[in-house]
């Protein structure tokens, strides 16, 4: 990378955090990465929530192989789940996982989708996530969503973008649209 001068300099990996109640924080999560694999960078996506691998961005970025690994690790939505044991110990393993690839070194961006769940669900504790954003390597872009970001991932993030909704399709009974939500 190089400034205005044309003098080097060291790419500084950016974190950035789209939450809010509103609709468009995994799409605008996976158009950054659709960006950055478009300009040569590798790409990790992990999917925190969703258990589904049949979805319009898992097929996609199946395209795309070479640039982009897509990961689905959740257990299905929590709140719909019986056993939470279980599903505690699904969002540790996907977290490990999280760690794991952050910390490789193979990567120029990795998105973690759905993250702040996992957060205000109790199953990974705040301060593991910040120290994972403070340990991670020095050049690797880290991309957050979920809703209800708390003020310490808030003030750890370069970029925060608050997704709000002020009409949603669902409230009318609308259902889930094939290519809109899934």
């Amino acid at each position: 990378m190089t400034d205005q001068q044309g003098n080097e300099r060291a790419r500084r990996g950016l974190v950035l955090l789209h939450t809010g109640d509103g609709k468009g924080k995994s799409t605008a999560a996976f158009g950054q990465a659709l960006r950055a694999a478009g300009q040569g960078l590798k790409v990790c996506i992990i999917q925190f929530i969703k258990a589904q691998t049949g979805t319009g961005e898992a097929r996609a970025f199946q395209a795309l192989a070479g640039q982009v690994e897509f990961h689905v690790k959740g257990s299905g939505f929590t709140w719909q789940q019986k056993n939470k044991d279980e599903v505690i110990r699904v969002a540790r393993q996907a977290f490990a996982f999280a760690r794991e690839k952050i910390m490789s070194g193979r990567y120029d961006m990795v998105v973690l989708d759905e993250l702040t769940y996992l957060l205000s669900y109790g199953m990974v504790a705040e301060e593991e996530v910040l120290e994972l954003i403070r340990q991670r390597p020095a050049s690797l872009h880290l991309v957050i969503t979920g809703r209800d970001a708390g003020e310490k991932l808030v003030a750890a993030a370069d970029l925060v973008s608050e997704v709000r909704m002020i009409k949603h399709p669902y409230a009318a009974g609308v259902k889930a649209q094939k290519g809109i939500e899934f």
